[in-house]
């Protein structure tokens, strides 16, 4: 089981949880719940975290980008051009070409998936490997993955809302319908919710205002940590076919 890494545009990761840095009352409290989760990559909002101002408390003084991947995203962005010129800005400052590409609307935030599509083409062009945040539209879940996405990631429901699995069946359509890997991300509410993300066969969840937001961000973290392990392996095990009546768990044949 130690074998089952989750691969994205070659890079390796031990951990199928991704969490946020943004939320949290201090760097510190997101290191510490960057420890519980067990995850080895976080988002970073570009626009809102610091990490390059040493007049101000830094990330990377919390957070070593040596030992965990920095994924930097375009939360905040509204158009695809400004959400191409954050990026590009962000590998200036940091290296960085493995990166998450957001472009929202001004409908509950959700992704406006035109303007996503004409910047992930752009990103592509210029080389960077591209997360995709995307609607769960099968449909557009595969012009993304044809226009060279490195992983789709389909909402779950409105961002930072806390509702949950709201369409399992349109997740699940979207993991069939590509094959890039393809992680949860928004709208989670509680670690179940992951778990059962997983057990329809996701390759990953990312989790900020859930595990940020939490009454115990730490205790969450940990649960997350789990419930994405226990989702992953049930789901590699295969679940049991529902039946409409009872099947004894020991056979009626052949009592004494």
């Amino acid at each position: 089981m130690d074998d089952d890494k989750l691969i994205i545009a070659g890079r390796e990761f031990s951990s199928r949880l991704i969490i946020g840095t943004g939320k949290y009352k201090d760097y510190a409290e997101n290191a510490a719940a960057l420890t519980a989760s067990g995850a080895d990559m976080v988002t970073v909002a570009v626009r809102r975290v610091n990490i390059n101002n040493p007049n101000e408390p830094m990330l990377v003084d919390f957070i070593n980008p040596n030992e965990t991947m920095f994924l930097p995203n375009t939360a905040g962005c509204f158009t695809g051009d400004d959400a191409v010129r954050t990026l590009r800005l962000a590998r200036e400052a940091g290296g960085w070409s493995l990166v998450k590409l957001e472009v929202l609307s001004n409908v509950h935030l959700y992704p406006d998936m035109e303007e996503t599509l004409k910047s992930l083409k752009l990103l592509v062009a210029d080389g960077f490997d591209v997360m995709v945040y995307c609607t769960d539209d099968p449909v557009y879940c595969q012009k993304l993955e044809e226009a060279g996405a490195a992983a789709i990631m389909p909402l779950a429901a409105p961002i930072g809302s806390g509702l949950g699995l709201l369409n399992p069946t349109n997740i699940r359509l979207v993991k069939e319908a590509v094959k890039l890997p393809v992680i949860v991300d928004a709208g989670l509410g509680t670690a179940s919710e992951a778990a059962a993300a997983m057990e329809l066969g996701c390759d990953g969840i990312i989790a900020n205002t859930a595990i940020a937001g939490a009454d115990d961000p730490i205790r969450m973290a940990h649960a997350f940590k789990h419930a994405v392990i226990a989702g992953r392996q049930a789901y590699l095990a295969g679940r049991i076919k529902p039946k409409t009546y009872a099947v004894p768990s020991s056979p009626l044949t052949g009592l004494i």
